[in-house]
């Protein structure tokens, strides 16, 4: 299943209001687990000015005030998501430390050399243009700025493979059409999950965006891939 931006926009306008529930089921409840590990991973660059691409409902970005940056912006392409993210933050008071930007990740309206980090949980694979998307991203960061990015991976061990293939494409979609109403769109995040490049197919797209130092560590048991690299 293909997308384009719009269409993307419209999906995920739909399910906004159950996405942080639904997030955590497609995840097994363990994404806020790999938030951390993605954090814990850019604390020693000390970033101060972070950029979040495909922030969706604020989660990454809410997350990352535990590096006591100056300021977070966040970018996604959804209005429903930044709608929900914006309720979020201001229910926590940081309006002042978070802005959010609608935009495709394909054409950030940033200046170049703006960002010491950058972070994408659970987007790229939504990304009209994946290696464009990336490029923009490197193109804002600052020289020796930082990306790092949570992307779900499919297990390798066999039998772990086939019980989670068997969750994401008959339980998964199930829950998603009683909670969200929509199961449509809980059919094409499975299939996106499993056509989009992993490991060192998703390592190279790193590298042909104009990354350096890229690498790609595996969490809980290959579920989730967190890769990085620099400018």
């Amino acid at each position: 299943m293909t997308t384009d931006t719009r269409d993307n926009a419209r999906m995920f306008d739909d399910i906004a209001g159950s996405y942080d529930c639904l997030n955590h089921l497609l995840s097994l409840n363990i994404d806020r687990s790999w938030r951390r590990q993605a954090i814990r991973m850019l604390k020693p660059f000390n970033p101060r000015q972070i950029l979040d691409v495909a922030t969706g409902t604020g989660d990454f970005a809410i997350a990352a005030l535990s590096l006591n940056p100056d300021h977070i912006t966040g970018v996604d392409v959804s209005a429903g998501m930044l709608g929900k993210a914006r309720v979020k933050i201001g229910r926590k008071g940081y309006d002042n430390k978070i802005s959010l930007v609608r935009a495709p990740s394909e054409s950030l309206p940033f200046q170049d050399n703006s960002f010491d980090a950058a972070t994408v949980a659970f987007g790229v694979r939504n990304f009209d243009d994946p290696v464009q998307g990336l490029s923009e991203i490197h193109r804002v960061l600052k020289p020796g700025g930082v990306l790092a990015v949570l992307e779900f991976s499919l297990p390798e061990q066999k039998l772990l493979l086939q019980a989670y293939r068997f969750y994401f494409h008959r339980i998964l979609p199930v829950i998603g059409k009683v909670i969200s109403k929509d199961m449509d769109a809980y059919l094409y995040l499975p299939e996106s999950v499993e056509a989009f490049s992993k490991g060192k197919e998703f390592v190279g797209l790193l590298d042909r965006a104009g990354f350096k130092g890229t690498a790609c560590r595996l969490l809980t048991a290959g579920i989730c891939g967190l890769y990085s690299g620099t400018k």
